[in-house]
């Protein structure tokens, strides 16, 4: 009885149909349900042409519905502000395939074209530049030996090996040195075979030139164990810091340069000869020391953080060095 009364009194929820006089008005209509939600002037004169086009609507009946004012949807586009920095930066993108945002924001604003990183990732997602990065799976975390935090250039080097291959399979190793202070590499040394002898003569070419570390932090690897390596440091006064066997993440710094090394250089070229790789390779070192910013370094270069730091020190970073087999 009750809701026979309130329905005939007309009190209680109202009919659908009733609402606003207009048929149905309590479910969306598929007008409602397709409308987008678009945010900048560009983006709705787009949905708005898209609509008239495909859907035979009239200018006025499609700006009503997404919402853009009908002299807005008029008006002539303003020029794109970014394109200067759109192109600049899919041409660095193309150079350095493995830099990110962050390293061609530092580019960019090296040239003046940009200030803000904001914009940089906002035009870098726009392009669709994104890397698609491996995520490897989280282990536990082992307890670490311990190094002491260099406060000079030469205090500090790391040592290891990379492998790769010619176009026609053949074995390449490659002898990485980094100085942990700057992350400045100062050679790398090419060859089919290094042996210890080899690794203690281009330490001493290296020296010859001014450039003794202290310290060398290095794996367990034969060419490090050696007889020749070992006479070489105690002659001159070098200790060789062995890492524990099976953890690379105690020479973090060599493991960092030598994945940024495969990443931005041995995976980018097909090597056709060693000649072809050594000088390609020499050409990766120097753009790494003079050019490429490094995080570690407040975006700086190598060779940059060393003058600021270091002006009256040391010798050039770049040295080119003789090949000699052996």
């Amino acid at each position: 009885m009750r809701s026979t009364t309130i329905a005939a009194t007309g009190r209680g929820k109202p009919a659908a149909q009733a609402v606003g006089g207009r048929p149905g008005a309590g479910h969306p209509s598929s007008e409602g349900r397709s409308r987008k939600k678009v945010s900048s002037p560009a983006q709705r004169r787009k949905v708005v042409q898209q609509v008239i086009e495909q859907h035979d609507y009239s200018e006025r009946r499609a700006c009503a519905l997404i919402g853009l004012n009908r002299r807005t949807f008029r008006r002539p586009a303003p020029p794109d502000a970014d394109h200067e920095v759109r192109q600049r930066l899919r041409e660095l993108a193309q150079q350095r395939p493995r830099f990110g945002s962050p390293r061609l924001h530092v580019l960019l604003r090296r040239e003046g074209l940009v200030q803000n990183h904001k914009r940089t990732e906002r035009l870098y997602r726009a392009e669709g530049l994104s890397l698609r990065l491996k995520r490897r799976k989280k282990r536990p975390s082992h307890l670490r030996v311990v190094m002491p935090t260099p406060t000079g250039a030469d205090e500090s080097w790391a040592m290891d090996f990379v492998a790769d291959a010619l176009v026609h399979g053949r074995r390449i190793r490659m002898l990485t040195i980094i100085d942990t202070w700057n992350r400045e590499c100062p050679h790398i040394e090419v060859d089919f075979s290094l042996t210890g002898v080899r690794v203690a003569r281009v330490l001493e070419q290296l020296r010859q030139r001014g450039r003794r570390p202290r310290l060398i932090q290095v794996d367990n690897g034969p060419e490090f164990v050696s007889k020749a390596l070992d006479a070489w440091a105690h002659e001159h006064g070098v200790k060789l810091q062995f890492i524990r066997p099976g953890k690379p993440v105690e020479n973090a710094h060599i493991e960092s340069f030598n994945g940024r090394l495969r990443e931005e250089c041995l995976n980018q070229h097909a090597f056709v000869s060693l000649d072809d790789a050594r000088g390609r390779i020499e050409a990766w070192r120097t753009d790494y020391n003079s050019v490429r910013p490094h995080s570690a370094l407040g975006q700086l270069a190598p060779d940059q953080f060393r003058q600021l730091h270091q002006p009256k020190t040391g010798e050039p970073t770049n040295l080119r060095m003789v090949y000699s087999a052996g």
